[in-house]
């Protein structure tokens, strides 16, 4: 009973806490912690122990995992060598750097204070997502991050066992490295043969309830046969997430998607808020016991401030030379196009740490080989807490000072209409397909029918970007508020048919659940409207002085999206596509070997095109010559 009331108390409070911090545009994982540092001094607060087995197997596996199969494949391997600078690099270079540091300031052996820097080194996945959500940044920036703090742990782990065993002075250059290697390339190989075999299990589970059953034991299937062959767990969990997660549209049937992410959601919220709670429910007991331990308290004091700062300041230096160093080798300044300075800083200053951390230090041995653990316990969460507060209070002002521009919901919702376009292009050329080759021939109305219900789909998500005065109502937007009428009249019938108990709860149940899907999909559609609205595309002021500009709508349905179909015919490759705002004609720019988009100009004179480019809104007027 006690253990039940304790657990529903602290998620309870986590709920809460998090709840206030959304409220009030707080980052959640420092008002969450500094709730439970306020909490651990109540005497009506029972001690919470935060146990490395309870986090390294029974949380960390969960969290990483859903951060995975959120995470893109493609953009993963896009950005693989910063990913690995930070997450194999930096996490070596900070071990060793935070290792001389503590070794200088206070008085243990040097593998010891290195086992420290591999505590504190990896930043942590949840408080880096919570942060970047919050905040906004450009998506290469929280691609990167996520992907570093998927794979950091990994390293730390690793580096933090061999520091420990070195305590011991059991360890040789070659044993170090062997442990590398097969922690990598074992975890690697667990994480791979785990997700194949969940593929072949989850295409033959059409239920949602047992799909979702198997996605909740993925994390744990990945980590502890992969701990047991002494590999890395979690990258194991890590590899059989992004593998799982690519692979969804192909294994799982819609509903078992739609059933994964939302029970995914509340799983994830839980576990983030209770984690951050818990770290700060650890202060009372941490402080007694570093204060204790037979070194004066400004001492302590100035070992974990130098330890915090050190943090801080060995990722500053390593961010910038691995940026920049590889732009030196001709072929990949050939592929890549180097990241600004702005945001290399701001990858630079996202190093907050979570709840690893805290848990890692208590992997610490108590014994003479690690003298003062308690106070090295006490620097750990120094460095959690402290690049909480700093770098996480700070780093939305810095983003905003630095102008960084985040996704804009406007530009994600033109390149959705592209999107649909395209495949509704497909579906279009496929249903005529049927169509001609149907024997016996299928019902024209019938043909129709999905006719409509494609075009009405992608003619939704064009209207979106239309205007937007008060009085202009699109179609779709009149469709969905008079659906919305009818189904709200459905379910009032339903609710009375419910009350008189005269049919199956099971049945009332089964009708009420296919309008309550409706109803979700018709309200995500008009949010999402809203929000596009919010964030429309707003003119710059040149033009405010270019007539046609002025008079040139936002954006127009493309004849070709994706493509630039002179390109295509004349089996050129194009460098970035253009779109024509009279005619919606797509063509390649002037940096393109077929010039089309100065070619259609010049055949039509219509003035005004814009890029179509992920992430630019701008537009130009040839007439003019004019960027607006």
């Amino acid at each position: 009973m006690h253990l039940a009331s304790g657990l529903a108390a602290l998620v309870a409070a986590a709920a809460v806490v998090a709840m206030l911090a959304r409220r009030f545009g707080l980052s959640e994982p420092l008002v969450l912690t500094a709730a439970g540092i306020l909490g651990s001094y109540l005497p009506v607060v029972p001690d919470a122990k935060l146990t490395p087995q309870l986090v390294l197997v029974g949380l960390l596996p969960p969290l990483l995992y859903n951060t995975a199969i959120r995470s893109s494949l493609v953009d993963f391997r896009a950005n693989r060598r910063a990913i690995g600078l930070l997450s194999v690099g930096l996490v070596i270079f900070t071990a060793f750097g935070v290792g001389l540091v503590a070794w200088w300031v206070l008085p243990i052996p040097f593998a010891a204070a290195v086992a420290l820097g591999a505590v504190v080194a990896p930043p942590d996945a949840v408080a880096a997502s919570a942060v970047a959500r919050r905040v906004g940044m450009p998506r290469r920036i929280i691609t990167i991050l996520e992907g570093e703090s998927l794979l950091n742990d990994a390293t730390a782990l690793v580096a933090l066992r061999t520091a420990i065993a070195a305590t011991a002075g059991s360890v040789s250059v070659m044993s170090v490295a062997g442990n590398f290697l097969w922690a990598a390339v074992g975890g690697v190989l667990t994480g791979v043969a785990v997700a194949l075999l969940l593929g072949e299990i989850r295409r033959r589970f059409t239920d949602p309830v047992l799909d979702t059953t198997v996605s909740f034991l993925a994390p744990f299937a990945a980590y502890l046969p992969a701990e047991e062959l002494n590999a890395s767990g979690v990258l194991a969990v890590v590899v059989a997430g992004l593998i799982l997660g690519h692979r969804a549209p192909v294994l799982q049937s819609a509903a078992s998607r739609i059933a994964e992410r939302t029970n995914w959601r509340t799983v994830d919220f839980v576990l983030e808020s209770s984690v951050f709670l818990l770290i700060g429910l650890q202060v009372r007991t941490i402080v007694d016991d570093a204060w204790n331990a037979g070194l004066t308290h400004s001492h302590v004091i100035w070992a974990c401030a130098a330890i915090l700062v050190t943090v801080v300041v060995l990722r500053l230096i390593w961010v910038f030379p691995a940026t920049y160093l590889p732009q030196l080798i001709p072929a990949v300044r050939r592929k890549e196009t180097p990241p600004s300075p702005r945001e290399v800083l701001v990858v630079g200053w996202a190093g907050m740490r979570g709840v690893v951390t805290l848990a890692a230090a208590f992997v610490l041995p108590s014994n003479a080989n690690t003298p003062y653990r308690p106070v090295l316990i006490l620097a750990a969460f120094v460095v959690t807490a402290g690049t909480l507060l700093v770098q996480g209070t700070s780093l939305p002002m810095l983003v905003r000072w630095l102008h960084l521009r985040g996704p804009s919901r406007a530009e994600d919702a033109l390149q959705m209409a592209g999107l649909l376009q395209q495949s509704a292009d497909a579906g279009l050329r496929r249903l005529d397909e049927i169509a001609e080759k149907a024997d016996p021939p299928i019902n024209p109305d019938l043909i129709e029918q999905v006719r409509n219900r494609l075009l009405q789909r992608t003619n939704a998500a064009w209207e979106r970007l239309g205007p937007t005065a008060g009085d202009h109502v699109t179609p779709s937007e009149k469709y969905r508020k008079l659906r919305l009428k009818v189904l709200n009249a459905e379910r009032a019938e339903l609710l009375q048919v419910r009350d008189t108990g005269r049919l199956d709860h099971e049945v009332l149940q089964a009708v009420m659940s296919m309008l309550d899907l409706e109803e979700s999909t018709i309200d995500r559609l008009s949010e999402a409207e809203d929000e596009v609205r919010e964030d429309q595309l707003i003119p710059t002021h040149a033009a405010e002085a270019c007539a046609h500009l002025q008079d040139a709508p936002i954006t127009q349905r493309p004849d070709h999206p994706g493509e630039c179909r002179e390109c295509v015919e004349a089996g050129l490759i194009w460098v970035h596509l253009r779109m024509c705002l009279t005619c919606g004609h797509v063509a390649c720019c002037d940096s393109s070997p077929g010039l089309h988009a100065d070619k259609h100009f010049g055949s039509t004179r219509h003035p005004v095109m814009r890029s179509v480019e992920p992430g630019e809104a701008w537009r130009w007027c040839y007439v003019d010559s004019l960027l607006g």
